[in-house]
């Protein structure tokens, strides 16, 4: 196969799962709370106060410490649909959709690996798209699991009834 067809399939699985497949996630959860009926309101609410906290918590990081991105040093063009304009560090993308992953993954363990293999998909997409560092991703992936297991302990929902 011509290598430069090859290349061109790669940039858009890469700009695909670092830009689209984090929205498919979150249609995912939403298929999954109102036609499977295995998450309930407040497991999905879990996972929405996940990504809240989470993506709060990433923007007050990257507002205290900002970082350069690595297409801003290395020379080579992002691979995303947007061009980011905060810092690197950490990844709101990890954070965001490993909280949305392992939520669902605490409620409903089958559909949650399959939305854990997604938030590594991202995870690696942000990396590979020259957006993100490896240490950016995995301290955006252990921000999302911390605040999911977290919101889970706390059971924020049933303390609010």
């Amino acid at each position: 196969m011509n290598p430069e067809v090859l290349s061109a399939q790669n940039s858009f699985f890469v700009t695909f799962v670092a830009s689209l497949l984090i929205w498919l996630m979150f249609i995912g959860v939403g298929i999954l709370w109102f036609i499977d009926g295995k998450i309930k309101k407040e497991q999905a609410l879990h996972a929405i106060f996940s990504i809240i906290i989470a993506g709060s918590i990433v923007y007050l990081i990257k507002t205290l410490f900002p970082t350069l991105r690595p297409f801003q040093f290395d020379g080579r063009p992002p691979l995303t649909l947007t061009i980011p304009g905060d810092g690197s560090f950490p990844s709101n993308h990890a954070a965001i959709s490993f909280a949305l992953a392992v939520s669902v993954y605490l409620h409903n363990k089958k559909a949650g690996l399959f939305f854990i293999a997604c938030a590594i998909l991202i995870s690696a997409g942000r990396i590979f798209s020259n957006v993100h560092s490896i240490s950016d991703v995995i301290v955006g992936s252990l921000i999302g699991i911390a605040v999911a297991h977290t919101i889970q302990k706390l059971h924020l929902f049933k303390a609010l009834r």
